[in-house]
């Protein structure tokens, strides 16, 4: 059973799934479909073409799939696609996409995105992903599964960010952050593995690889690539090769602290 709250405004041609929500004062869109068993709280704003997945919270005042922060958008047709299970809390922003970068904004599964954070467009984030208090993403950013991203952290355009990396807190992020690993500072820099992440989800064999690689890329003074060259050669290990083609294919750079 679908429960509409009447001060809410749900426009006529937007679709809503079985078991869903919508709260006081609310506004639903007409290009927006929205999926079963959703709960969105008083105030929230769900715009444009909009798709989001079963069993979401959009938390009061949150306001999804407003058009792109970009001056070279013209009010062309664009997406933003949420998947299921996220949590969006309280004056959450995310904008959809631009032409230029492919018109799709994009959200998966199982995402804790806390209050004030902001997607921009043509952001791609992945599943398992949290970011915490005023956690900012420039458009074009791709964060990938599993990362966690420390409150007051903006992230600069086209930067991805690997899987199961850690950035601390009141960071400034602005290269590429490889997978496994932890950053923080402004700008920042990779200072370590992110030893709880990855004792959380892989076995001592896999930690024990990572140990191994991390210290040949980021404990000695030889460029970045050519070590990462040398341990896809040399390494039978999934976890370091994901690790080594991240940091050979990365096109902004990956941030190591200055060694003397």
């Amino acid at each position: 059973m679908i429960s509409i709250h009447k001060s809410a405004i749900v426009q006529e041609g937007a679709i809503i799934g079985e078991g869903t929500q919508i709260g006081a004062y609310a506004y639903i869109g007409s290009d927006v479909k929205i999926g079963n068993n959703v709960k969105i709280y008083q105030g929230a704003q769900i715009h444009g073409a909009c798709e989001i997945g079963d069993n979401c919270s959009i938390f009061s005042y949150a306001i999804l799939g407003t058009p792109p922060q970009d001056i070279s958008y013209k009010d062309e047709k664009t997406k933003l696609i949420i998947g299921k299970n996220n949590i969006i809390r309280e004056y959450v922003s995310i904008n959809r996409g631009t032409p230029k970068g492919g018109g799709v904004t994009q959200i998966g599964d199982d995402n804790f995105l806390m209050a004030y954070t902001h997607v921009a467009h043509d952001c791609k984030l992945g599943n398992n992903i949290i970011m915490a208090n005023n956690a900012t993403l420039a458009g074009h950013t791709h964060i990938e599964d599993f990362v966690v991203i420390g409150g007051m952290t903006p992230i600069h355009q086209f930067v991805t960010i690997g899987e199961g990396a850690m950035i601390g807190g009141a960071s400034a992020v602005s290269q590429d952050i490889p997978p496994f690993c932890l950053a923080e500072g402004n700008r920042a820099v990779v200072k370590s593995l992110n030893s709880v992440g990855i004792a959380r989800r892989f076995d001592k064999v896999d930690i024990d690889a990572l140990k191994k690689a991390f210290k040949k890329l980021f404990r000695t003074t030889a460029p970045i690539k050519d070590s990462a060259s040398e341990l896809l050669s040399s390494s039978t290990n999934a976890k370091v090769h994901q690790l080594c083609q991240f940091i050979l294919q990365t096109k902004r750079g990956i941030p190591r602290m200055r060694r003397h």
